[in-house]
């Protein structure tokens, strides 16, 4: 798999990608996520590439505080292959070469699968409380 940054024309597939993942959800724009992070740290929206096709993605940030991973997604098809692992590796050395300290992941505490890929990657739980409110709806 090639790991690069997103190009414009990868749009369209990068959301049947999160769609076929089931990242997606009612109150978030996917095609607007992307338009928001294209416009912040644009180097940080990652995609793999299998034969010219988009079967993976990651989209980092970085603060100046703390890194963070949304929307960290490979193809069902293609999973449990290492591509995912490949995608996080990639996303620690960018962040890392950023001056990044520590990465942060919101997973839903009902995902055991992906709370298991991650704690076999070395990710631990954090005795914290993940809080949010909306500032600007999707929808």
């Amino acid at each position: 798999m090639e790991i690069r940054k997103f190009r414009e024309q990868d749009r369209q597939s990068l959301i049947a990608l999160w769609q076929a993942c089931e990242l997606t959800r009612p109150w978030n724009d996917p095609d607007q996520d992307i338009t928001r992070k294209i416009s912040i740290q644009p180097d940080l929206l990652l995609v793999g590439e299998l034969d010219r096709q988009l079967i993976a993605s990651a989209m980092a940030g970085y603060d100046g505080h703390r890194g963070s991973v949304f929307y960290l997604a490979v193809a069902p098809a293609f999973q449990q292959r290492g591509y995912g692992q490949a995608l996080m590796t990639e996303v620690e050395r960018l962040l890392t070469s950023m001056g990044c300290p520590k990465l942060n992941i919101v997973i839903r505490s009902s995902n055991r699968q992906v709370l298991d890929f991650y704690r076999g990657l070395g990710y631990a739980t954090d005795d914290v409380v993940s809080i949010g409110k909306r500032l600007i709806a999707d929808t």
